[in-house]
């Protein structure tokens, strides 16, 4: 698969009837500066489609783009920034849950963590809310190029354990570099429906 046509769609205080609304949905959720945007705009091929930031928490609002008129990028708010008042965190809080409540076309949960540090408690909670609540979702650790090989070894291993998942439930990504793209376009379009889905490797 590829994605040839990326367009923003809308921005949303709350999930709501929007334009394109039906399509099948692609969700990005991770704490603040994780990369979300950047690995948004690395799938799309277009450095500005989706604004990136040095400060955290700039993604305040659900953020929607079209792929292709195929199916939807939904960009959520990232968490775990502590620099906002709790009020503000409790309604980014909330608009996050009611996404996931209300969306009846979502298909897969991206969920991002930085690969150059261990998973957060933020992070181990967003997991396991995806786990229990029986939402699909993928690992993706971010910043794959701001580490060695053999670093990257060790963060992998590290993820799995924190977050419970097996290796080829994680896929190493770079933003800057463009690895792990094709790999990810392909976790995405086994997702979408009528994907052709593959077995995962069998443990040895």
């Amino acid at each position: 698969m590829e994605i040839r046509q990326t367009v923003f769609v809308t921005s949303l205080p709350e999930y709501r009837k929007f334009p394109g609304i039906g399509r099948p949905e692609i969700a990005f959720a991770g704490r603040s500066n994780v990369g979300k945007s950047s690995l948004l705009n690395s799938l799309a091929q277009r450095k500005a489609l989706a604004k990136v930031s040095a400060t955290p928490g700039k993604t305040r609002m659900i953020n929607i783009f079209d792929a292709d008129q195929r199916f939807l990028l939904v960009d959520l708010p990232g968490y775990g920034f502590a620099k906002v008042t709790r009020e503000e965190q409790e309604r980014w809080g909330k608009m996050m849950s009611e996404y996931f409540q209300k969306s009846r076309t979502l298909c897969l949960t991206l969920h991002l963590v930085d690969i150059r540090h261990e998973p957060t408690r933020d992070d181990v909670t967003m997991n396991r809310f995806l786990r229990e609540t029986g939402q699909p979702f993928f690992v993706v650790a971010t910043k794959m190029d701001k580490i060695s090989r053999a670093q990257k070894a060790r963060s992998l291993s590290q993820i799995g354990r924190t977050l419970e998942v097996q290796p080829w439930q994680i896929l190493p990504y770079s933003s800057e570099t463009g690895e792990g793209r094709k790999e990810l376009l392909k976790v995405i379009e086994e997702a979408l429906p009528g994907g052709k889905k593959e077995d995962p490797p069998e443990e040895s």
